[in-house]
């Protein structure tokens, strides 16, 4: 029998084959519900949370990648086959980890139950992690060995690089081929904590990350892609729809914040005398509880009184005034002459403050 393909090639493209086959049998989709009660129903937020505390877990006590893609992958269709509280949920993620922990490592790596309850805190008892431990055994008919995002990510990466090594390697900047595909592991465990991936195979996932790194690295990536489409027999529409939501993930990966941050002013003090025109209201803040009269107060309370009427009739050139003080925007000699101004509590200002509150940002709901 003659052979067209390279020994490498045909190797890879058998576990192409046995991955996909594997996949098709056990992948189900995994689609988490809005919570009609909060007691009772698994949010998909509280998946994605689950999923980082056990990323950080595996970076503590540091395991194989393949024990984290497993472990999530145990708990994803452990989750689509029942409805658990979101009470037992850290029970569910850890039980799964262990089970992860002991099919992928080694003896000597696997740590002791007793150990692991104690170092990921997660609020068990190590015989409740066995109990939970056992049920998620029965859920998934006893049968862990299946194939992972990552598992086709390392055959895809290795496709690539038996097709393309040399444009590769001058492309990688430095890299070699070890550091490339960890880069692009730590890239797939960030898509994983994203419940809008779910409904995304492991092998399209991993197709589509691949996709858009070779899209950065190689002129001719879309050969290469309908090539790995053809085997993977995947409709181009799908792999695209896959791309965007992964860019769509990898945004929020690499950017520290949002290009849509914004900053509020919060008001201090709260006051219900009528306002005129031109005229700014006081900042406003909740009420203080009353204290016993002490006539020793009496005249800071009138120094405050009189000194609070000074800022609710301030002009509104003084506000402008202090928002270029805020910004640094005035000239030396203007900062000087506006330090030497009163504050709302009778006091002289100190330098370099403002008469505006300090700027705060916006909290996510």
């Amino acid at each position: 029998m003659k052979f067209t393909q390279p020994l490498e090639s045909r190797k890879l493209s058998s576990l192409l084959e046995k991955a996909v086959s594997r996949e098709a049998k056990l992948w189900k989709v995994y689609v988490p519900k809005k919570p009609t009660n909060q007691d009772t129903d698994i949010s998909p937020e509280k998946r994605d949370e689950a999923v980082r505390w056990l990323r950080d877990v595996h970076s503590q006590l540091k395991l194989y990648p393949e024990t984290l893609c497993l472990a999530i992958g145990i708990l994803d269709r452990f989750l689509s086959a029942i409805k658990a509280r979101p009470k037992y949920l850290r029970c569910i993620a850890i039980s799964c980890f262990f089970l992860a922990v002991k099919t992928s490592e080694e003896d000597e790596r696997i740590p002791s139950l007793r150990e692991l309850a104690s170092s990921s805190k997660c609020g068990c008892s190590p015989s409740e992690i066995l109990r939970m431990e056992r049920i998620v055994l029965d859920k998934l008919n006893w049968d862990l060995h299946f194939t992972t995002a990552l598992d086709f990510l390392y055959i895809f990466h290795a496709m690539v690089l038996s097709c393309k090594s040399g444009r590769l390697n001058v492309a990688l900047s430095g890299l070699n081929p070890s550091q490339h595909v960890a880069l692009l592991t730590q890239q797939l465990f960030h898509c994983l904590t994203h419940n809008a991936l779910l409904q995304v195979r492991g092998s399209l996932l991993s197709l589509g990350l691949i996709t858009l790194e070779l899209e950065k690295l190689c002129p001719d990536w879309l050969a290469l892609t309908v090539d790995l489409l053809h085997k993977l027999q995947i409709d181009s529409s799908q792999l695209i729809g896959c791309r965007e939501l992964v860019a769509r993930c990898l945004s929020t990966h690499m950017a520290s914040l949002p290009p849509n941050t914004v900053y509020i002013c919060h008001p201090l003090l709260n006051t219900s005398e009528p306002r005129d025109r031109g005229v700014l209201p006081a900042w406003q803040v909740s009420p203080a509880p009353t204290a016993p009269s002490d006539p020793n107060t009496t005249h800071n309370r009138s120094s405050k009184s009189s000194a609070k009427r000074k800022v609710e009739h301030m002009e509104v050139d003084e506000y402008f005034d202090g928002i270029k003080r805020l910004y640094n925007e005035e000239s030396p000699q203007e900062g000087a002459l506006a330090c030497t101004g009163e504050t709302v509590g009778g006091g002289q200002q100190n330098a370099g403050s403002s008469p505006c509150p300090p700027l705060q940002p916006v909290r996510e709901t």
